[in-house]
């Protein structure tokens, strides 16, 4: 997993009031219930992020980070992945993630988002521009989400996520680049042992060949889980991953 339960989001330098949020659980079409955490500003919300989690799930790092989403104007909405196996319950810091995962399929987790987008679409106004945030196999599932007409997505974005075969089903992440058609946002770290540079390079480089705008950044040194507000020593590169992704969000709002 990517945060323990000391793990806090850096705070965003472009905050433009409060915001609300609240535990929920949603109903997909098959009948499967989950838990996510829904955050609203106060004022009318200027677009809308779908959060993917880490392999861990629903837990507080990513609670905090829709609220931090909500204190810029965005609504957001971030989901767990557990519910068909796990049920509701909470995703502490011992929770044993990887058998969940082995268990998770495309179809259904596709159902999951689609109950998601839904809701936060039902909460705000018609036509907001909607994007997902994914981390770590949160960030794969962000590319694959990306890959979706249906899902109808303003731009996919990505922290260090990950990119061999995550479904069986889907193959290969890179193999999933060119069925990509909403702009991308990838934020990646030097150092990251999991995601070699290589890798993130052929990544651009397939995107840039299929004539994808997207935005592929690099941060010299910064490991696997930079964002962390508790890695101070990686403020500088996490205040620019929030100018990265706030900017893109009004470029493609």
């Amino acid at each position: 997993m990517c945060y323990d339960d000391s793990a806090r989001p850096p705070l965003p330098a472009r905050v433009t009031g409060k915001a609300h949020g609240e535990d929920i659980v949603l109903t997909a079409a098959d009948g499967n219930h989950f838990a996510a955490y829904f955050a609203r500003p106060e004022a009318p919300a200027k677009g809308q992020v779908l959060i993917y989690p880490d392999v861990r799930g629903l837990h507080q790092f990513y609670k905090e980070l829709a609220l931090r989403f909500a204190e810029i104007g965005l609504s957001a909405l971030a989901l767990d992945y557990f519910g068909r196996t796990a049920g509701v319950t909470s995703r502490h810091e011992g929770f044993e993630w990887m058998p969940h995962i082995q268990h998770m399929q495309l179809e259904t987790f596709f159902l999951d988002v689609k109950a998601a987008l839904d809701y936060v679409r039902e909460q705000g106004n018609k036509g907001e521009a909607t994007f997902p945030v994914g981390f770590c196999i949160g960030g794969a599932f962000s590319f694959l989400s990306g890959t979706q007409q249906a899902f109808e997505l303003a731009g996919s974005i990505s922290f260090y996520g990950g990119l061999p075969k995550v479904f069986p089903e889907a193959g290969a992440m890179l193999d999933q680049i060119e069925n990509i058609t909403c702009p991308v946002l990838g934020l990646f770290g030097s150092a990251d042992q999991n995601i070699p540079v290589e890798t993130v390079r052929t990544l651009e480089a397939r995107l840039n060949a299929i004539g994808l705008e997207n935005h592929i950044i690099v941060y010299e040194g910064a490991p696997h889980g930079f964002f962390d507000q508790l890695a101070s020593e990686y403020a500088a590169i996490s205040a620019d991953a929030w100018k990265q992704i706030q900017n893109f969000i009004a470029a493609h709002s």
